[in-house]
C-alpha cells in the first residue's frame, strides 16, 4: 500500500502523526496536517466581526473558527474527489488519499458529509440573514475545482470563495455601511489572488504538463510584479472600508503593519525557488492576525 505523501507544509509529525493510519488518511484528506488553509479562511470571518463592530463577540469568532475548520476540510474533500485523476498526474498530488487509492471516493463522500454536519451546526448559530449569505456560497465552492480547466485565473474564483466568511460575519454583527463591506470583500479577494498564485509557483512545471492552469502561469517571468499589484489593490480597497467605517486619516495608519508584511512578502519572494514561496504564502496567516487587528482597532474606535 502506498504510504501517505508528505507535502512541505506539512505538519504530519504533529497530532495527525498519533493516529492510526486509517484515521491519518481521513484527516490527511481534509487536510487537517496543514493548517494554514483554515487560518486563510477564518481571517476574513474576524475581519468582517472586526471591522462591522462586533467587539465583545469572541464566542462567534470562536464558533467560525469551528466552522472555518470544517468546511475548508469538507471543501479539500471535494476538491480531490473531483481532481483524482489530475492529482495522479502531479508529483506533490499524486499521493493525495483519494488519487493513490487508499481512500475510496465512497468513502470520501462519507467523509464529506461528515464535515458538512459540522458545519451546519455551526450555521445554526448565526440569525438568519447570516445564514442565507452563508449558503449562497456554495454554488461557488462546488464550481471551484473546475476553474483550473477552463480559466488561467482559478485564483480569482478561489479569492470569491475563500474569503466570503468576511460577509457573513459582517451581516451577523450589522446590516449597514455595505459599501464598507464591498471593499473589505473586495481587498480580501485580492489578497487571495496575490498568496495563491504564491502557492501555485511551487508546481508551474506539473501545471505545465498537464494542462492545469493557474495565475502563476499566466504572469509568467513578471509574477513578483503580479503579485505586488495584486496585494496593492487588496491595500486600497480595505483602505477605503477602513475610511467608510471612520473617515480619519489616522485611521489608514492601522493597515501601515499589514502593507509593510506583504511588501517584504513580495520583495523577498523568489519564484524559482519552492521552498522560499511556501514560507511566504504561509506568512500569510501572521498577516491575517495583522489585519484583523486594524479591524478591530478600526471598528470599535470610531464606527459611524
Amino acid at each position: 500500500m502506498t504510504q501517505p505523501s508528505l507535502v512541505p507544509d506539512s505538519q504530519h509529525r504533529g497530532l495527525v502523526s498519533l493516529l492510526p493510519p486509517r484515521l491519518r488518511d481521513f484527516a490527511m484528506l481534509a487536510r487537517m496536517d496543514r493548517p494554514i488553509g483554515w487560518w486563510l479562511l477564518f481571517w476574513p470571518c474576524a475581519w468582517g466581526v472586526m471591522l462591522a463592530g462586533g467587539e465583545a463577540r469572541w464566542g462567534l469568532v470562536a464558533w467560525m473558527l469551528a466552522g472555518s475548520i470544517a468546511m475548508r476540510g469538507a471543501g479539500c474533500v471535494y476538491n480531490d474527489i473531483v481532481d483524482a485523476d489530475l492529482d495522479r498526474r502531479v508529483a506533490r498530488t499524486a499521493l493525495r488519499p483519494v488519487a493513490s487509492g487508499r481512500v475510496s471516493k465512497t468513502a470520501a463522500w462519507v467523509w464529506l458529509l461528515v464535515l458538512c454536519g459540522v458545519g451546519l451546526v455551526v450555521l445554526l448559530q448565526l440569525r438568519w440573514e447570516a445564514q442565507l449569505v452563508a449558503l449562497g456560497s456554495i454554488a461557488l465552492v462546488a464550481g471551484y475545482p473546475f476553474m483550473k480547466r477552463i480559466t488561467w485565473w482559478p485564483q480569482a474564483w478561489l479569492g470569491m470563495v475563500f474569503t466570503w466568511g468576511a460577509l457573513v460575519g459582517w451581516v451577523e454583527i450589522r446590516g449597514d455601511h455595505l459599501e464598507a463591506l464591498a471593499a473589505l470583500y473586495a481587498g480580501s479577494i485580492a489578497w487571495c489572488i496575490g498568496y495563491d498564485t504564491i502557492y501555485a509557483l511551487q508546481d508551474r512545471e506539473d501545471d505545465a504538463l498537464v494542462g492545469i492552469r493557474s495565475s502563476a502561469l499566466r504572469m509568467g517571468a513578471h509574477v513578483r510584479a503580479g503579485v505586488g499589484l495584486f496585494y496593492a489593490v487588496a491595500l486600497a480597497c480595505w483602505g477605503l472600508a477602513f475610511w467608510a467605517m471612520r473617515p480619519d486619516w489616522v485611521a489608514l495608519v492601522a493597515l501601515l503593519p499589514m502593507a509593510l508584511h506583504l511588501s517584504f512578502q513580495v520583495m523577498t519572494l523568489d519564484p524559482d525557488d519552492g521552498d522560499n514561496a511556501l514560507a511566504r504564502f504561509r506568512s500569510n496567516r501572521d498577516a491575517g492576525l495583522v489585519l484583523a487587528l486594524a479591524c478591530w482597532v478600526v471598528g470599535n474606535a470610531g464606527v459611524v
